[in-house]
């Protein structure tokens, strides 16, 4: 994983397995690896991680950014709350989290919920 902190360039192709990736536990218990956090080419500070909620746990707790997320949920189904009003996604689905949105995910479906987050610009450095 390459680090924005030493002005890090993500200037070559790479593949990324999720079997070779740092695993963190999140404070609800799920699971996230992350996949790269580095400066593009053409100026963009960029993060993705994958993260797995088991069906079942509380959510992460709230909380607010000051860049912008996309969120691509690759399987079950999960409740976004952010901005007063919860909406659910399923597998297929992507959100989008403006900068300072207040917001949190949890999984209520009856099986895992796993999604992909790529974190652009703004406090991603």
């Amino acid at each position: 994983m390459a680090e924005t902190q030493n002005a890090s360039i993500l200037s070559r192709s790479e593949v990324f397995n999720l079997d070779e990736l740092y695993v963190r536990t999140m404070p609800n218990g799920g699971k996230s690896w992350g996949v790269l956090h580095g400066k593009l080419v053409t100026g963009e500070v960029v993060a993705v991680h994958e993260s797995t909620q088991p069906a079942g746990l509380p959510p992460n707790p709230a909380h607010s950014i000051s860049h912008s997320e996309f969120i691509f949920i690759r399987e079950g189904t999960m409740e976004f709350q952010f901005d007063g009003k919860s909406e659910r996604v399923n597998a297929g689905g992507v959100v989008f989290v403006a900068p300072g949105t207040v917001h949190a995910g949890r999984n209520v479906g009856t099986g895992p919920a796993t999604y992909f987050v790529i974190s652009i610009g703004g406090d991603t450095e």
